[in-house]
């Protein structure tokens, strides 16, 4: 067994250990911990099934040469709009975002389209930027979403760019 597993492992038995240890002494925080946990996994299995359903059919539905057309190296500002477009109606947040992203890398996305896409969906969601605007005001969410996206753009093109000098590729997990 790898020394990481090992480690992985010994943390994992830790963390089982303290919330046995909690629930069994009535220990407030311990507790706290263990509903917090119950609860954000059963929001998780509500949210990520359906997601991967979806990243699945479209690894299946849609063609490379529609993503390469629309999100690859000669999409133009185009493509950062669509990705906008698609990062706020993405629903799930980040664990929904980076599976589609490395979705829309392997169709053929060009990296900093990708990362636009990544960055936009932790700033702009549509729920989110509705909830912000009625307690905040309309002025402060535009200007703030007009901000983020301005930022969010900029460094994934210089990002993207950086990486592309350097030949860049996404590994597959594999090894």
């Amino acid at each position: 067994m790898k020394r990481s597993s090992i480690v992985k492992l010994a943390g994992l038995v830790a963390y089982v250990a303290f919330i046995v240890v909690s629930l069994s002494l009535n220990y407030g925080p311990g507790e706290e911990i263990a509903w917090n946990f119950a609860s954000f996994s059963l929001d998780m299995l509500k949210i990520i099934p359906g997601a991967f359903i979806l990243i699945g059919l479209f690894d299946v539905w849609v063609k490379r040469e529609t993503v390469e057309k629309h999100l690859g190296e000669g999409a133009g500002i185009q493509g950062y709009v669509w990705v906008v477009l698609l990062a706020g109606a993405t629903v799930g947040g980040l664990y929904v975002a980076f599976p589609v992203a490395y979705s829309m890398y392997r169709k053929g996305a060009k990296l900093s389209i990708i990362f636009t896409y990544v960055g936009a969906a932790a700033v702009c969601r549509i729920p989110m930027t509705i909830f912000e605007a009625s307690f905040l005001g309309i002025s402060f969410t535009v200007i703030r979403l007009g901000v983020s996206l301005a930022l969010v753009i900029i460094s994934a093109i210089l990002f993207g760019n950086y990486l592309k000098k350097r030949n860049y590729k996404i590994s597959d997990g594999s090894g």
